[in-house]
């Protein structure tokens, strides 16, 4: 009997477990390369008022926004719920549903929330399992500018009242005349501009 080396018969039974596989594989029916599953592929992001419905960046800490999906399955309706987080009983909650476009993307109308921290859930009608979420915060500025009532304060300008006024007498209209009169004839003593 011939003698075979060790690492030929390795070889060997490597290469036999492989063929084992392959062929267990597709009798088995199941595809050697793994299909994407539809309706598990999509995406929502959190997007501020301002940002750009094709831009797929997410906004986590917004004011005004809106839910803008990607790579959906075309025609796939997506069920969405916004929730407090943590939940509170009777706290702010919105849903809604929107169906991606041809392109596998859509988008919902303005959502209004008040401030807090908040979850996104949305599970479409081809989805294999719980759903899926993202956690973000709506934190809208909570004072807005007031018009102020009644005058100016000091040094704000406007319509001063008449009891702030004094008539001018005596050395204080003379010293107040001299001075006028002194810048005048400055000004109009030197109008080549020369010191």
């Amino acid at each position: 009997m011939p003698v075979v080396p060790l690492a030929r018969r390795a070889g060997t039974r490597t290469a036999a477990l492989a063929a084992l596989t392959l062929a267990g594989t597709t009798l088995s029916g199941v595809s050697a390369v793994a299909a994407p599953i539809p309706g598990d592929n999509g995406d929502v992001k959190i997007h501020a008022s301002t940002t750009a419905a094709a831009n797929q960046r997410n906004d986590p800490k917004v004011c005004d926004f809106y839910l803008a999906a990607f790579t959906f399955d075309a025609g796939e309706k997506v069920n969405w719920t916004i929730q407090t987080q943590p939940e509170v009983p009777g706290g702010a909650t919105r849903t809604g549903t929107f169906t991606a476009d041809a392109t596998g993307a859509g988008r919902t109308t303005a959502v209004d929330l008040p401030n807090g921290q908040y979850k996104l859930t949305w599970l479409t009608d081809q989805a294999h399992g719980a759903g899926k979420f993202k956690v973000f915060k709506v934190d809208c500025p909570t004072s807005k500018p007031t018009t102020p009532v009644g005058g100016p304060p000091a040094g704000g300008g406007g319509i001063a009242r008449s009891e702030a006024f004094t008539p001018v007498t005596g050395a204080a209209a003379v010293g107040l005349a001299a001075v006028a009169g002194t810048v005048w004839f400055r000004l109009r003593r030197r109008p080549d501009g020369a010191a």
